[in-house]
């Protein structure tokens, strides 16, 4: 069942080992079927020289498992209730990158300070609320992806113009129309975390890039009249 689909998750979540995301067992990928409704991820805490397509895993999205013998990602849930949130998302990935990580635990969005940033996320990356014991408690893999969607819509973000945030002491999904690009997009956000980090280190009063600028930038790779890049 879904064979390409497991061989291409699997890839992307060795992509994520390669580009230096995830060390141990800290991360995982996956992807969706919409015509069938089914996504598959990785199986929980399996290291990534025992992953292959074979043991990837299969679930619906009430969170049963449909084919696999082995437990998925203990994020499966946050994985699903954005499915379920954003009909745009073919792939999400999930990582415990260092910088990233850093501005999940001080609570603050990611500002956009230049280009690069703006090349690929239109505007701050945002950094969700924390979980209270009630959500916790009630559920927390699924409450995750609940404020990340509640993140989201409160702010009037939408998904495909800004494909990633930070949970709030906890850290990074990013997403994209399908596995591949979400890697991409998790590997864009660890970089300009870094580079937003250190621009925070040599002025701490630095100012985001101008909106001009971020439009521009944006724009020019995402707008309708996109030139960046070769057609077809």
């Amino acid at each position: 069942m879904l064979e390409e689909l497991k061989k291409i998750v699997y890839q992307a979540n060795m992509d994520i080992l390669r580009h230096g995301l995830v060390v141990l067992t800290w991360g995982n990928v996956s992807g969706i079927d919409r015509e069938k409704g089914l996504m598959v991820i990785k199986p929980s805490g399996v290291a990534y020289d025992q992953l292959s397509p074979d043991n990837m895993v299969v679930m619906d999205l009430n969170g049963k498992r449909v084919e696999g013998e082995l437990n998925p990602s203990s994020d499966t849930e946050t994985h699903i209730e954005l499915y379920k949130a954003f009909p745009q998302l073919g792939g999400i990935v999930h990582t415990h990158s260092t910088y990233a990580v850093a501005w999940a635990q001080a609570g603050e969005d990611i500002p956009c300070y230049g280009t690069t940033h703006a090349d690929y996320f239109y505007g701050a990356v945002p950094c969700t609320r924390s979980l209270t014991q009630q959500e916790i408690d009630e559920g927390y893999e699924r409450n995750t992806g609940k404020i990340i969607v509640e993140t989201f819509r409160s702010r009037g973000i939408d998904p495909v113009h800004v494909p990633g945030v930070i949970c709030r002491n906890h850290g990074p999904f990013a997403w994209g129309k399908d596995p591949k690009q979400a890697v991409y997009h998790a590997v864009v956000l660890e970089e300009i975390s870094k580079m937003a980090a250190i621009t925070r280190d040599i002025n701490a009063h630095a100012s985001p890039a101008p909106q001009h600028i971020q439009d521009k930038h944006f724009m020019r790779k995402h707008g309708p009249n996109a030139y960046y890049g070769q057609k077809g």
